[in-house]
């Protein structure tokens, strides 16, 4: 049995006692001291780039940097005196010099590290020439804005990029006083292997990134009397709008928001739990198709998540035969809302206006994505809005969120089972669909239908579920960088014309899944993800209805509407196609 070594030390003259490795920033922590950071994200390795966490320690001549300095045994730290104030000051002052001031009309204004800093440390003056490099901003996506004169140098981004999510479509161009982040072979960000997942703006400090802003899109939509303005909201972003009002992390909020929603002026208030309900459907469909009958190639791999869409036609392109062809529930929604929805209140689907809130940046992307997005004969979702967007949305709106009460969305698209809540955690896709395939091949609902070994955060889930005597071999990935694992193993073992390691994968780009997507409140950390994704789970299981097979809507619309689960209906409306694509675009 292994024991962990244990260091004592004094920080600021306090004991504390920490495992061996623990950084000092770390420890500090313990002791109820903040000492500042730029450049440190708890999800990142340390760069100890910025040098605004320096402390001193006895004996040694040098400033350390508390980011990436383990405590070590009988160390005594000093957090805080006047030289290391003045020094940080100093730093951060330089750090200014080169960085832009319009605050007023950045995208992260309220919400920058760097602005908090500069206000905490009383800055109200310009001790140094003022050298703003002249960069053009890069909108080529129109998901993502690339603001490099804003960047600090942090390497944050690039980090998150390349590590977390595999991806290494930015990268540090130049060096010295004139390093910059871009695109990896300075081109533009849409020519380059990005897939818009938006964990760079997630993870950066500043506005050198941030999500393409189209609330004046909602706000023009909304005031024209010839539109009908509708909404749509995705399970993670119930439980994360809260923080933009101090509500603790993970508080769900669903029945608030269509409350604010009915506020902003939305004439009708859907929820995308309907759609992921009815994804599941057809996707479950799928998989008792392929596992069951043979119609099909083994592993099916889930196609909610469009920055893993990208990735993946980027990628692996030569595997797009095992990809779910069911659109992701928000795309379903949108079509349904301007055929199903349109014809039982008798509007025309020109005049509808479909928005969609969402943790997600690529989403922005995918509403365009294909012409299988224009199935309703319409673009089926005309905005999509990150979960930042609506919150800035509802503070302009001068709306009191916190006073709102608890109201109801309109049943025709948005009554929903457990099963489409969980979609917005790692793992719940797959445990929602389990839940339904289950039933599709034995006719009868599980006894228990938690599915507890694909929940959690390890970067890669895998297990076997027995349906009756018949066992089916599942992976949950979640972060890029895990997804290789995975699907090499699936690659390997069909060149090999080996068994395939699986029968079911579950992929989401963002880590966390939804619940960590990139356009989330700021500053995630795992145990904020956690606490988003406990919300998602709590309301699960606090529901009579919890299989996406026993929703009644769900079911009426198939009566009414579609028929059933992969019918020709069903095809046309709710699946898409996927092609194999370069990772550069020339």
């Amino acid at each position: 049995m292994s024991t962990v070594t244990m260091v004592k030390a004094l920080i600021n003259g306090k004991p504390v006692e920490v495992a061996y490795g623990t950084t000092i920033l770390e420890a500090a922590k313990l002791v109820q001291v903040k000492i500042p950071t730029l450049c440190k994200h708890p999800d990142l390795t340390a760069s100890a780039g910025c040098g605004i966490c320096i402390v001193k320690v006895k004996g040694n001549r040098k400033l350390l940097r508390a980011c990436c300095t383990p405590l070590e045994d009988k160390m005594e730290v000093t957090t805080h005196d006047s030289e290391i104030v003045q020094t940080r000051l100093t730093v951060l002052e330089l750090i200014l010099s080169n960085h832009p001031t319009d605050c007023l009309i950045c995208g992260r204004n309220n919400d920058c590290e760097l602005q908090k800093l500069a206000a905490e440390f009383g800055i109200r003056e310009d001790r140094f020439e003022r050298i703003v490099p002249e960069i053009p901003a890069d909108k080529s996506t129109g998901t993502l804005i690339l603001e490099p004169k804003k960047c600090i140098k942090c390497g944050r981004c690039i980090d998150a990029c390349q590590n977390v999510q595999d991806v290494w479509a930015l990268s540090f161009m130049d060096r010295g006083f004139n390093t910059r982040m871009a695109p990896a072979g300075d081109i533009k960000l849409a020519d380059s292997p990005c897939v818009r997942c938006g964990q760079c703006s997630a993870h950066c400090p500043t506005g050198a990134i941030f999500e393409h802003d189209d609330t004046r899109k909602v706000w023009d939509a909304l005031q024209d009397p010839e539109k009908v303005v509708v909404v749509q909201v995705a399970p993670a972003v119930r439980v994360a709008v809260g923080e933009g009002f101090g509500y603790p992390v993970g508080t769900n909020l669903t029945r608030k928001l269509y409350a604010a929603f009915r506020r902003l002026g939305f004439k009708a208030v859907f929820d995308t739990n309907f759609g992921a309900d009815l994804t599941i459907l057809e996707e479950a469909g799928e998989f008792v198709e392929r596992f069951a009958h043979g119609k099909g190639a083994l592993p099916l791999i889930t196609s909610c998540c469009p920055a893993w869409v990208d990735y993946l036609e980027k990628y692996y392109g030569d595997m797009i035969q095992h990809f779910s062809s069911a659109k992701s529930p928000h795309e379903m929604v949108g079509v349904l809302a301007k055929t199903y929805y349109a014809g039982k209140q008798n509007i025309d689907p020109s005049k509808i206006v479909v928005v969609s809130v969402m943790p997600c940046t690529a989403k922005k992307y995918e509403i365009g994505r294909t012409k299988d997005m224009f199935a309703s004969g319409y673009q089926d979702v005309d905005i999509s809005l990150t979960t930042r967007e609506l919150i800035r949305m509802l503070k302009h709106a001068g709306i009191d969120f916190n006073s709102l009460p608890d109201e109801e969305a309109d049943s025709i698209l948005g009554d929903y089972a457990g099963a489409g809540t969980i979609f917005g955690a790692t793992g719940g896709v797959m445990e929602a669909a389990l839940r339904t395939a289950y039933f599709n091949v034995t006719g009868e609902d599980l006894a228990d239908v938690n599915f507890y070994a694909v929940r959690g955060l390890e970067g890669v889930k895998e297990t076997t579920v027995n349906i009756k005597g018949t066992e089916v071999k599942i992976a949950v990935a979640h972060g890029l960088a895990n997804v290789k694992h995975v699907m090499n193993k699936v690659r390997e073992a069909i060149e090999k014309k080996q068994p395939v390691p699986y029968h079911f994968i579950e992929v989401m780009a963002c880590p966390g899944g939804c619940v960590g997507g990139g356009g989330q409140p700021y500053m995630v950390t795992d145990e904020i993800r956690q606490q988003r994704a406990k919300g998602l789970y709590d309301e699960d299981s606090a529901m009579t209805v919890r299989c996406s097979h026993h929703n009644p809507y769900v079911q009426q619309l198939y009566k009414d509407f579609l028929e059933k689960p992969l019918s020709h209906k069903a095809h046309e409306l709710l699946h898409t196609t996927y092609v194999s694509r370069p990772l550069y675009n020339k």
